[in-house]
């Protein structure tokens, strides 16, 4: 509840719900932002209306233009709509912007499924060893360096030096990157996303992390400028984490 001070002059000052304002962090608009998709994704207003701004406002302890804000974005992300006379909608999910990072994020943390975690995959399959070809054939100096140092620090994840996740993540971004294509950097947000999350499911079938000798085939093909080579190599590093999970449904459940 909303409690409010009067102060000489005229002046109000309104005393927000300590608790839910904290628990926002810093940034209170990403933090409503945050609070909300996820909210949204995981089914909390199934069957019932969106709240109103004021009981935003009121129930997460921010101001009017912190809930306006961040319903702003929720717009933008395809979440909700705001229509007339009749407020804002919750919108299905074939509308939801799911190459927005947080969209994909919310869905994978709170809706996980074997289906998304395969689609995600397919998406791999379509990107990334065109990525790799295009690496092996137009990545610059920097760009090579780029993918060796994500591939270092596969390898010193492997030795408990670096965290696999974020080891295995900085070698595919780095050869989204390298690519020269700015349509495939693009999707670097998307693939960090979303790999944290198929990663861990996938080592957690075949119970190890990432296979560094195949991911050193795919860094060697791409150095030695064989773009057949590459877009081969990292073809099957996808394929067989599609493999594992076709086949370890039940586990992954």
């Amino acid at each position: 509840m909303i409690k409010r001070a009067h102060y000489p002059e005229g002046i109000t000052v309104a005393f927000q719900p300590l608790e839910a304002r904290d628990a926002l962090g810093r940034n209170l608009t990403y933090g409503l932002l945050d609070r909300l998709g996820s909210m949204i994704v995981g089914g909390a207003f199934a069957g019932r209306p969106f709240p109103t701004e004021a009981e935003l406002s009121e129930t997460h302890g921010v101001s009017r233009s912190v809930t306006r804000e961040a319903v702003k974005m929720l717009t933008a992300k395809g979440l909700v709509s705001a229509r007339p006379r009749q407020g804002t909608i919750i919108q299905p999910d074939s509308q939801w912007n799911l190459f927005d990072p947080d969209v994909l994020r919310w869905m994978l943390e709170r809706r996980f499924s074997i289906d998304l975690l395969t689609h995600f995959g397919q998406l791999r399959v379509a990107i990334e060893p065109a990525a790799a070809a295009l690496a092996a054939r137009e990545a610059s100096e920097d760009g090579l360096a780029l993918i060796r140092a994500g591939f270092a620090r596969m390898q010193a994840a492997d030795a408990g030096q670096d965290d696999v996740l974020e080891a295995d993540v900085a070698f595919h971004v780095a050869i989204l990157k390298a690519s020269g294509n700015p349509f495939f950097g693009q999707f670097r947000d998307v693939v960090s996303t979303a790999l944290k999350t198929s990663i861990r499911y996938t080592n957690r079938i075949v119970g190890r992390s990432a296979d560094l000798e195949a991911h050193e085939m795919v860094m060697n093909a791409i150095l030695a400028r064989d773009e057949a080579s590459a877009q081969t190599r990292m073809r099957v590093i996808i394929e067989d984490a599609l493999d594992a999970i076709r086949k370890n449904e039940e586990a992954l459940a």
